[in-house]
């Protein structure tokens, strides 16, 4: 297969535009509207980008771009690839086929957890959808750009003269160095000074250097749809290699966070990429999960990193349990304390609305982050994403009414409701946890004492408490 750009398609790999300020791009978690504007990469997008020469990748929401601005798109290419997601499934449809409107002959596939959970309910939604590829999808994608016929390439649903075709799936992908870097095409396609994340400094570059996750949360999306639950990494030296780029292209960025779903699942090898990082001299932060050793948390503190992102979820260990987080409170109240006397910050996410969670689950849930007292939190609501276990129980114990998971406005809504908590009192706690975590003379002062030495932060802190506040009043409008 030659890598001349004249032997493909002239693709287009997009995010399209939805809800003003949605971040639904494959590095979010939770695919809403933020407390404040935040974006994460579209590196999903990015890796068949990389494959493809020629291509281009375009980001409409970091950019602020509308449809009105992607529809000229149509006419330049032969091929457009969309990221699609389950909150913004149906404006993503309303944009392929404006593009197909356009361009008659463009050719148009989806990916994504959604459509590689229903392909063909996502080929149904709308006939401008030629093909979806499931699960990974990276050399899927660049099959399709190469012009190789459908239905001879794995892991594709297809449409072809009315009827709804399925090739076999792709066997999982184990040599993770054969993926090209990311970061050509974020310097090449991306404005890197549009990627905010509220607790990482600003500018920053997030990437892969592994997929798939150990943990059997019952929640969470991308190990049950995409990702699997087997850990596979690049070598150290890939990952290595790829920053040593990154620190060339980029030289305002002043911090690296690893997306990968547990960076810490591989200790030993958490430590040897650590200790390689210390030689480069770069900031780092990763996600983790509440139960590293001091000993490694402090390797990896020596080597550059600076903060952990921590899903502790709840503090209530039943609803830990039922979840299958696989961490105890007790463990995660040590590991929180040696994380603070190394001087690592954490940024802690919880979830209201789990299964079992009731009023004083709740309360317990609040106050056990204000004792741990992370740098700062994120509250999500427990969403139900098709496709994960959370959403087979829901559906077994009539815990959906027909609510979507973001409401006209891209914000978060409760989609579940139990016989002794309704979907209102789960939405309103969200408030009532930020307001009792932030809003604490400790907290107060903690982070009023950051912004006054360093004016930095000072301008971002303020820009952030009015989106902060604005996003309060309008949760309850």
């Amino acid at each position: 297969m030659t890598d001349a750009p004249g032997a493909y398609l002239r693709t287009l790999f997009l995010h399209p535009p939805s809800y003003e300020g949605f971040d639904g791009g494959a590095g979010s978690r939770y695919q809403a509207r933020r407390e404040i504007r935040s974006f994460w990469y579209p590196t999903w997008l990015a890796q068949p980008a990389a494959l493809v020469p020629g291509s281009r990748l375009v980001d409409a929401p970091p950019d602020g771009l509308t449809l009105k601005d992607i529809r000229p798109l149509a006419a330049q290419y032969e091929l457009a690839v969309l990221h699609t997601s389950t909150p913004s499934f149906p404006y993503d449809v309303g944009v392929a086929e404006a593009l197909k409107a356009d361009n008659p002959n463009l050719r148009i596939g989806f990916i994504g957890a959604h459509v590689a959970v229903d392909p063909e309910g996502a080929l149904r939604a709308s006939e401008a959808i030629e093909f979806v590829a499931r699960n990974e999808f990276d050399f899927t994608i660049r099959e399709v750009a190469h012009g190789r016929p459908l239905r001879t390439i794995l892991g594709l649903s297809y449409r072809d003269n009315g009827h709804i075709g399925h090739t076999p799936d792709r066997p999982t992908l184990e040599d993770m160095n054969a993926l090209p870097f990311v970061v050509d095409v974020y310097k090449r396609d991306l404005t890197i000074g549009n990627y905010f994340i509220g607790y990482l400094l600003h500018p920053y570059v997030s990437l892969y250097t592994g997929r798939g996750c150990r943990s059997k949360c019952t929640f969470c999306l991308w190990p049950q749809t995409v990702g699997g639950h087997r850990y596979r990494t690049r070598s150290v030296e890939h990952v290595v290699s790829e920053i040593s780029l990154a620190t060339r292209h980029f030289p305002q960025v002043k911090e690296y966070f690893f997306d990968d779903d547990t960076l810490t699942d591989d200790l030993p090898r958490a430590e040897a990429l650590a200790r390689r990082l210390g030689k480069l001299g770069v900031t780092w932060s990763c996600n983790a999960k509440a139960n590293v050793p001091y000993e490694t948390l402090r390797v990896l503190k020596d080597n550059g990193l600076r903060l952990l992102l921590v899903g502790y979820e709840s503090g209530d260990q039943k609803i830990l349990n039922h979840i299958k987080k696989g961490v105890r409170l007790d463990v995660a109240r040590q590991f929180t304390k040696n994380a603070k006397a190394l001087g690592i910050k954490i940024h802690g996410t919880f979830i209201v609305g789990l299964p079992g969670e009731t009023e004083e689950t709740i309360d317990a849930t609040i106050r056990f982050a204000c004792e741990l007292d992370p740098e700062t939190i994120q509250v999500s609501i427990a969403a139900p994403y098709p496709g994960t276990a959370l959403y087979r129980e829901a559906l077994d114990h009539g815990w959906l009414d027909g609510r979507g998971l973001v409401d006209d406005r891209g914000v978060q809504v409760s989609a579940l409701h139990y016989p002794h908590l309704a979907y209102t009192e789960i939405f309103d706690s969200v408030e009532t946890f930020y307001r009792r975590f932030y809003f604490r003379p400790r907290k107060i002062l903690a982070l009023g004492g950051e912004m006054v030495r360093d004016r930095q932060v000072l301008k971002r802190r303020l820009r952030e408490g009015v989106e902060f506040l604005r996003f309060l009043s309008q949760r309850r409008a």
